[in-house]
């Protein structure tokens, strides 16, 4: 984006006003050129992953601020990633079930598979698309919860091909990625699967071009 444009519809002719301020001929909106600079400094960081808290001290900025700003991000990505999905040729050419467990359950000694967040992970048209499904039913009799939850461990759902394509390597790299977080609430996972779905499939230039297209449209 150039800073010479307006940040809302990228109109060349821009008026300026006082306190380094800008107004919009084409939309009319006003704006402040040294927040439109520290939201995209903001914005790379969060392409160059980042956390909040490093980018709160960069930046000298409150960490809550800059927290909402990442969760900001993230639901765009989630609404702009459904769209994709939903405007896409679907060939599904591969699919796999998975089943994370959070830290928590990590940490646990004996830890179950009905507590583990159930995704099916979707290789398509040449990008990965995930899906999270409802959480196992436990059986009601403790033995043959046992039985079941061994027969699912060896029974995911997968396409016969799926461990040679993409989808493999995305399991790893979320896996990873959810690491520096030390802990993801698990009503917030979507968000944090998503964006790693989105940079998983985007190079970080694009990345950043993307989500400055839906932050500043937003």
């Amino acid at each position: 984006m150039n800073l010479t444009n307006c940040p809302f519809c990228n109109h060349h002719l821009l008026y300026n006003l006082q306190d380094n301020y800008k107004k919009c001929k084409s939309c009319k909106r006003k704006f402040s050129l040294k927040k439109l600079e520290t939201d995209i400094t903001i914005i790379n960081y969060f392409c160059n992953n980042i956390n909040a808290n490093k980018t709160a001290q960069i930046l000298e900025l409150n960490y809550r601020t800059i927290q909402n700003r990442y969760m900001l991000f993230r639901r765009l990505i989630a609404n702009f990633l459904d769209e994709e999905y939903n405007n896409s040729i679907k060939d599904n050419s591969s699919y796999q079930e998975y089943y994370y467990f959070t830290t928590r359950e990590q940490n646990k000694k004996n830890r179950s598979l009905f507590d583990a967040i159930n995704i099916i992970g979707f290789y398509s048209s040449k990008k990965i698309y995930t899906l999270l499904m409802p959480k196992l039913p436990k059986h009601s009799i403790e033995s043959s919860t046992k039985d079941y939850e061994y027969y699912l461990k060896w029974h995911k759902l997968y396409s016969i091909n799926s461990y040679k394509t993409p989808l493999s390597i995305f399991w790893k790299y979320l896996e990873e990625n959810l690491k520096k977080y030390k802990g993801v609430d698990e009503k917030n996972f979507f968000y944090y699967l998503k964006e790693c779905e989105f940079k998983f499939n985007y190079l970080q230039n694009k990345q950043i071009n993307i989500l400055k297209d839906l932050y500043f449209k937003d």
